[in-house]
Formats: structure tokens, sequence, C-alpha cells
């Protein structure tokens, strides 16, 4: 009977358990996005979240951290560094590795791997040693090369980039594995494979490995381990009570040397373990989480009515949260395809005699058709500089003619391949308007790439938000259609070939 209790004992989650649960899906709250298969863009996403949680996962409310780190070194001259570095520091003096232990949805992730029954590998020299690797791994990918890039003016945030496993399950999986995305694993090249690679070796890793990743690699558990001893919430030893028995360090599976260190998690582990109840998690002086058998019967009383309204809250706020991101909202709750058209991008000036509602060419547009991202809407008029040449290209300046727009970047392997395609209808299709347009997110020379083509197309930067307006995000390529009256009739993610794009304008042609 006593086995029985015990194993009924471990079914039930702990009180860390439940709190990393809750942090997931609090970071993850716009659940209608796994749904639709669309990242959500609105106003939180500019609020940085404590944890490793992918901006581009589809239920992301909030930011990484990391990411908006990396980005903020990548724009040198802007104030962005600032508001980063300041919310890092927050977090770090508040919760430091806390964060790690309670509230990272992606250690949560590692420690479910590690429950799979095999052999596991225990920590010891070897592992300590491996545990700064993380630092070397911030210096260089969240640090250096971000850095470099920016004084050279190209933004580049290379461990999202290149390495972050974290990013690629949660963003590019967690998207992939939507039906409704289907069309985008034509987008897929080397670099993905290469992360991709990267996510199953880290998941094979943590089976074995208590959190193989947060271990040796996180660059995050790095900058949140240069707070150790410094954060107001985390473990504490009493050393009153302390009697140095090294059981506490014994027990913890991760690579510590002595509680509260750089490596610890405040996980809390060790509370239980310490014989005379000398380690609890605290708030200030506050007694968060302490040997309850070490406890008086007041001390307990006083930790649960605590535990009760905190609890209370805490489902207060993931419930309105639940509310907020996913029922309609009107206006506020629109999809990136439907919200309002923000920045230099013009929302309400009509191309000139355009249309779309099944009006004839050149016929005056009816005020009832919007302007928006979607088939069948006016395409939102911008003006945006081209590359290679002194002047801007502006949308409305093609009225009259059928228009192809291209989102693309030198470092999308799908968008480089595509670009001969539209080369060539450029060539037998000199009627149109067409215009390749780069990301904002440059890491290579433009200009310095295209010299090595005889492309003749028209290139321009985005600069002002072109692709937000026509409902897209970083999901590249991205190819749009327009007839003569400005009106959509083809707006799609995806690589694209010359058949398609000429069975798309030519039809338009002969109207």
């Amino acid at each position: 009977m006593a086995e029985l209790r015990e194993k009924l004992r471990r079914l039930v989650p702990t009180r860390r358990r439940l709190i990393q649960l809750y942090a997931a899906l609090l970071y993850n709250a716009n659940l209608k996005g796994y749904i639709q298969g669309e990242i959500y863009t609105g106003g939180t996403k500019a609020m940085c979240l404590p944890g490793l949680n992918c901006y581009s996962c589809p239920g992301a409310v909030g930011a990484c951290p990391l990411g908006a780190l990396q980005n903020a070194l990548a724009s040198s001259g802007s104030r962005a560094p600032y508001y980063v570095l300041g919310i890092l520091l927050l977090f770090g003096l508040t919760l430091g590795r806390t964060i790690c232990g309670f509230l990272c949805p992606f250690g949560l992730l590692q420690e479910l791997l590690h429950k799979i029954p095999t052999p596991k590998l225990k920590k010891g020299r070897i592992t300590r040693v491996l545990s700064y690797l993380k630092y070397v791994i911030l210096a260089v990918f969240v640090v250096i090369v971000p850095l470099w890039y920016a004084l050279q003016k190209y933004p580049l945030p290379a461990f999202c980039k290149y390495i972050c496993p974290a990013g690629t399950f949660e963003g590019a999986v967690g998207l992939l594995a939507n039906p409704v995305n289907g069309e985008k694993f034509s987008m897929l090249g080397i670099l993905f494979t290469r992360k991709f690679v990267i996510l199953v070796l880290v998941a094979a890793a943590c089976v074995f490995i208590y959190r193989g990743f947060c271990r040796f690699l996180c660059p995050l558990g790095a900058i949140y381990g240069l707070f150790s001893g410094l954060n107001v919430v985390g473990v504490k030893v009493d050393s009153a009570k302390c009697t140095h028995c090294g059981k506490c360090v014994a027990c913890c599976r991760m690579d510590v040397r002595h509680v509260g260190d750089h490596e610890c998690i405040h996980c809390g582990g060790c509370v239980d373990a310490c014989p005379t109840g000398a380690i609890a998690i605290k708030a200030g002086k506050v007694v968060l989480m302490g040997n309850e058998a070490k406890s008086s019967t007041e001390e307990r009383r006083v930790r649960a009515r605590r535990s009760r309204v905190a609890w209370a809250v805490a489902l207060a706020v993931l419930a309105a949260a639940l509310l907020y991101f996913n029922l309609p909202r009107g206006d506020a709750a629109q999809s990136p395809d439907q919200s309002p058209i923000s920045g230099s991008v013009e929302q309400d000036t009509p191309l000139a005699n355009g249309d779309g509602g099944g009006a004839a060419i050149n016929e005056p547009v009816p005020d009832d058709v919007p302007v928006g991202s979607e088939v069948g809407m006016r395409g939102p008029d911008f003006t945006i500089p081209l590359y290679e040449e002194d002047g801007n290209f502006h949308l409305a300046d093609t009225a009259g003619q059928v228009t192809v727009i291209n989102f693309w970047a030198t470092w999308c392997t799908p968008c480089v391949a595509e670009l001969p395609h539209f080369q060539r209808l450029h060539g037998t299709y000199p009627d149109i308007a067409l215009v390749a347009i780069h990301s904002d997110l440059v890491t290579d020379d433009v200009e310095e790439y295209l010299s090595g083509f005889d492309y003749t197309i028209p290139f321009a930067l985005d600069d002002s938000g072109v692709i937000t307006a026509y409902g897209g995000s970083t999901m590249l390529p991205q190819t749009i259609v327009l007839d003569q009256n400005g009106v959509i009739v083809y707006n799609k993610v995806g690589s694209v070939t010359y058949e398609l794009l000429e069975s798309l304008v030519a039809p338009l042609l002969e109207e």
C-alpha cells in the first residue's frame, strides 16, 4: 500500500511543475494562433517575457529577451538597447536563474524529455567544465557577431538565426505543423536543415542529460547567472543552521559548487534534502517554499495562505489573458492580415482609378472596396527607396498596370532561387510593373550582391513596413499580384514558378 501511495504521489505535479506549466501557457496565451497557423503581432509583442520562448511561436504573446537583445545590439543608434538591457537587469536582480527553474518553457520541455526512461549521464568534472560553454556562446553569438554586423549596418541576430533550438521547435515547427502552412515547406533551405539537426541533437541529449541545453548552451541562462547572489527571489541558505554536510550539492543535478551559485536554477530540489532545514526559497525575508517537515505548524499555515492567494491571482491573470487573446474583440482582435495599416504606408489613398469587386479597368473605385491585404481588396499604397539608383518606387505610379510585388532577402535561399522567374516575367511582359522588395532585415550588402547578376527588374528596400501592410511577416518569399485597378488577385507566402506567375499575369493583360 505504501508503495502504491508513493507511485500516486509521483503522478501528482509538484508546485514547481504547476508553475512551469502555468508560465508556458501564459507566455503562449494566443491559443488561436495554433489553430490559424499565424504569429501574433499585437501590441504585447513589444514586451519582453523573462523565459526563453520564441517570438515566432504561434501562441507567443511577448518577445524573447535573448532575441530582443540581439536585435537591439544589431540596431546601432536606436534607443532599444536601453530598454532591453534595463529589462534584463530587472529580471536578473529580482529573479535571476529562478526564471530558468520555474518560468522557462524550454526548460520545462527539457525536463519532460529527461523523464524518458533511459540510462542517465551523471554530473562530474567534465560537465562542470562544459557548463562554461554557454558563456562563450553568449559572448560570440549574442554580443560580438551582432555588434560586428551592426558596425557594417547589417543587423544579424546570430544565435536566433544559426543555433536557437527553442526558436526552431516553437517557431518553425510550431508553424509548419499546421496544415494551413503546408506551402511554406517550399521556403525551407539549408539554414533550416542545420537548425533542425541542432534541435534533434539537443532534444536527444536532454533525454540522457538533465537540462543539457540549459546547462551547456543557453546564453539567456548565462546572463541570469551573472546575477547569482544578487537576485531577490531564489534559494537562500541560513548560515546559522547549515552544517556544511554537502547533501544539497550532492542531490543537485545542475553543475553547482554551492547553493545559489551561477549554475543554480533555484528549483528547490535541495530544500527537502537539507537535514537541518537551513535552505528555503525566499523573496527577501519571506519564505515561499521551505522544508515542511522542519517547519512549525504556524509557518506551514502562513505559507499555505500565501500560496492560495497567489494561485487565485495567477489564475485570474491567466483567465484574463486567455480571454483577451482568443475571444473576438472587434478591431483590437483582428489578425495581422486585417489590422489597420500603420507607419508610412498610405491607408486611405486609393490607387488612381483602382478598384475591386469586378469593376471594369479604369473605372472609378467604389467607396465600399476596402484597402487591405486580402484578395479582392485594394493594395495599400506605399513609397520605398530603390537600390542602385536615385529615386523611389511609388505604387500609385503603376495605376492602370498589372503589378507584381515580390518580398525577398539575400539570406532566403528560396527567394534567391526564384528571382530569375521574375526577371523572365519582366522581359516577357514589359508592360507590367514589377518590384522586388528586400526585407528590412539586411545581413549582406544587397547592392554588391545584385552586382553579380544581370537583373533589370527594380529592387527596393522595405524601410516602412510594406510587408506588414500586405499581411506578411518574417516568412519569405511572398508574392503579390495586383490587377490594373490595384486590386489584389494573389497574395501568398512561398516559392513560385514562372508558369504560376505567367498564369496569374497573362489573363489580366487579356482583359
